[in-house]
């Protein structure tokens, strides 16, 4: 009876050490994943905050180069894609293509001198800069969370818990190489040479210090 006894408290003292070794193991998974989660929502925060100023953006430099009709179009529909962006894949490459097209929304103002003075132009290029500054460092973060967890979701023992209870490997929030760089431009330098006028029958720029038409502000 003792001998049996003891056998039947071996056996409890097992089964709640591997029960203690399991809940271990989900614990941990669920915190990975939980740390994924509040590092994605810092990226969304910048993502949102980088699409409002768009629309404020274009309508300023619309009102020095309104036939860069296709330009303005590029970038709203770039916003667009990053405003409708599901899961973090999805929404690194809308942002990708919006930073594309808001390098070309500046190449524009490059030929517009009082454009590139207009202070309301260069609150909104400062802004930009910042928020893109920010998306980068919440990547980083972001991606280290995503490395950690997905390695708990691969590796043995935590594989068999993770499979068992549905945790399922993030997606990371990658920048192409081109997309990395900043967009901000530096006004600081005349154009090179050889740039291109603005095409014949654009919107003359209004005087110094005036407020553009369409700006919004």
């Amino acid at each position: 009876m003792i001998a049996v006894a003891i056998i039947i408290g071996v056996i409890i003292v097992v089964l709640l050490l591997a029960a203690l070794f399991l809940f271990g193991l989900y614990n941990g998974l669920v915190q990975a994943r939980l740390r994924v989660q509040e590092a994605w929502s810092g990226i969304d925060v910048q993502l949102k905050r980088r699409a409002s100023l768009v629309p404020n953006l274009v309508e300023t430099v619309k009102g020095y180069a309104a036939h860069a009709r296709q330009t303005f179009e590029n970038v709203t529909n770039a916003r667009s894609r990053l405003q409708q962006a599901s899961g973090p894949a999805e929404a690194a490459q809308a942002n990708n293509m919006l930073t594309q097209t808001l390098r070309s929304l500046f190449a524009v103002a490059e030929n517009y001198p009082n454009l590139k003075a207009n202070e309301n132009f260069l609150q909104l290029q400062g802004e930009l800069s910042n928020i893109e500054e920010k998306i980068a460092y919440a990547r980083q973060f972001y991606n280290t969370n995503v490395l950690s967890y997905n390695t708990k979701t691969q590796q043995v023992p935590s594989v068999f818990v993770a499979n068992m209870f549905g945790f399922h490997p993030s997606e990371f929030f990658e920048a192409e190489e081109e997309a990395r760089q900043d967009v901000h431009v530096d006004f600081s330098t005349p154009p090179a040479a050889g740039a291109q006028p603005p095409p014949a029958g654009a919107q003359p720029p209004p005087a110094t210090g005036s407020q553009p038409p369409g700006s919004g502000s």
